[in-house]
């Protein structure tokens, strides 16, 4: 059983936990959503695929916030407790700071549950379906219907399509397309052409019906005219996700049995999201007691440091295996070790023991 001053510490730290996540991710999102709609504006993507996106997006940076929240979050509470005196009531009834754990605990632990579920189940499908979705707002845009009246661009320029109207069965009527295949220019002229899409929707062809073309390389003689019945143009639409790294979007069922590099690193990577809430909050205890007249933010710039550190040799340490630099059963275990050893390192500090010793080394 709780005792009151754990569920008022409790109470403190999700509240502040709560309030730390939402400004966190209202500034990435909005960040990510600047971002977001200035694609969707340069490659004209659907309303429907930005706000999915968008989602998708907010749910990656979730994860990400996670540790940091929970961090700051302890930070926070137990700073105020700290500044407002409340912890040196709390001592002059017998409560040690080593009682802080319990209710840190039972909100940490939970948290880390929470970010693991996400980290290795909800994770690869968000990005999975930010990839899917990229790829059909990029086809959508370069594919979208042929309006009659407008000219329209396909493959980076390289292809134009005009037609004056369209006919009551779809067709559109008096065409005009020019592409661009190396050096080489085709114009082609017809009298009616339709959209046939093929691959899942990523290559289309627009086929031309009772027109010319006319072919050849600008500044050289020996152009070609040739007329033709049908004449089909294709275009391929490149996936979103085509060269980017695959192993962040890969099931954790097929990293576990993996013994790539990459799967290897990227399997510790999301292991690692969890420990790392369960580390932090763990210093986040000593970390957070004010020595008197201390501001109560006087420490939250020293997290903000460790938390920096601590992400950044994980994402190194996650390079290092994928390159073969480090052997995975090194991995990323030492450097949730070296934090942990820190936070052992304040409590020892703040020990009743070691201060007791240390003003007798000053007395002396």
């Amino acid at each position: 059983m709780f005792a009151t001053i754990d569920r008022y510490v409790l109470r403190e730290v999700a509240t502040a936990l709560a309030g730390v996540t939402v400004v966190l991710l209202a500034i990435l999102v909005s960040y990510q959503l600047a971002r977001i709609l200035g694609i969707a504006a340069e490659r004209g993507f659907p309303h429907d695929i930005v706000l999915a996106l968008i989602g998708l997006t907010t749910l990656e940076n979730l994860m990400v916030l996670v540790p940091v929240s929970m961090l700051l979050a302890a930070m926070l509470a137990l700073g105020r407790l700290y500044h407002e005196s409340e912890m040196a009531a709390v001592r002059a009834c017998g409560v040690g700071p080593e009682r802080l754990y319990l209710p840190v605990y039972a909100l940490a632990l939970p948290v880390a549950a929470l970010l693991a579920w996400l980290t290795f189940e909800v994770g690869p499908d968000a990005r999975n379906g930010a990839e899917a979705l990229r790829s059909r707002g990029l086809r959508d845009a370069e594919f979208g219907q042929l309006t009659p009246g407008t000219f329209r661009t396909y493959a980076d320029g390289k292809a134009v399509f005009y037609a004056e109207e369209s006919g009551a069965d779809g067709r559109l009527i008096h065409v005009f397309m020019q592409h661009h295949a190396g050096d080489r220019v085709e114009v082609a002229t017809a009298a009616w052409a339709e959209q046939r899409v093929l691959q899942g929707g990523r290559t289309q062809i627009v086929v031309l019906h009772d027109g010319e073309r006319i072919e050849g390389i600008p500044g050289q003689a020996g152009f070609r005219r040739i007329r033709f019945a049908e004449h089909g143009i294709p275009v391929v639409v490149p996936e979103a996700g085509a060269g980017r790294t695959v192993p962040e979007r890969k099931p954790s069922r097929e990293l576990l049995g993996s013994t790539e590099l990459v799967d290897i690193a990227e399997l510790q990577r999301r292991i690692s999201m969890p420990i790392m809430v369960l580390v932090l909050a763990f210093i986040a205890v000593p970390l957070s007691a004010l020595r008197p007249r201390e501001g109560r933010y006087a420490r939250v710039a020293v997290a903000i440091l460790l938390y920096f550190v601590y992400a950044n040799l994980l994402s190194a340490t996650q390079v290092w295996i994928e390159k073969g630099r480090l052997p995975p059963e090194v991995g990323t275990w030492w450097v949730h070790a070296l934090f942990l050893a820190a936070g052992l390192l304040l409590i020892h500090r703040q020990s009743p023991i070691t201060r007791w010793a240390r003003r007798r080394r000053y007395a002396a």
